[in-house]
């Protein structure tokens, strides 16, 4: 387990932390679709089609740019191998915005998933559905045992 994590003392941990995790999300994006107006996921749900469709977009090119603030990072930081003593106060700082880099990074992509999410909810699609089209994408080998599937007259690859 990362460092930069931890399970609250007194708390069970769920048998999947992400798929706990998903369903807690898609379930409160389903229950804000009777929250009103000052809630901003039932504006994305119920407002202009067009909004919770340029956040994806807007929110995957932020997650695009925040990858590259990562690699830019971890290439000075490489640059600086073998140069650890009369580098080390600089190798720190790159380890440091390299470091800073990535939590930006989750952050903007934890933004990309909670804006799909809303984008599935809002066109009908539920977590089990959007799991199971995953799922078909795996082979036999790498798909959990006993997981959600769909029905092939609803398997589509592309347009």
């Amino acid at each position: 387990m990362s460092d930069k994590i931890y399970i609250p003392e007194g708390e069970q941990a769920p048998a999947s932390q992400i798929g706990a995790t998903l369903e807690a999300l898609a379930g409160t994006i389903h229950a804000r679709r009777a929250a009103g107006e000052g809630s901003y996921t039932f504006r994305l749900l119920t407002g202009n089609a067009d909004s919770p469709l340029k956040k994806v977009v807007e929110e995957s090119n932020e997650v695009a740019l925040a990858a590259k603030d990562v690699e830019a990072a971890k290439m000075m930081l490489a640059g600086l191998a073998g140069h650890e003593g009369s580098h080390a106060g600089i190798a720190d700082a790159f380890a440091a915005k390299a470091d800073a880099a990535c939590d930006h990074l989750r952050y903007e992509a934890a933004d990309v998933v909670y804006h799909l999410l809303v984008v599935l909810e809002r066109y009908g699609i539920g977590i089990d559905e959007f799991a199971a089209e995953l799922n078909n994408r795996m082979t036999d080998e790498e798909r959990p045992q006993g997981a959600i599937r769909l029905h092939e007259e609803h398997v589509k690859r592309g347009k």
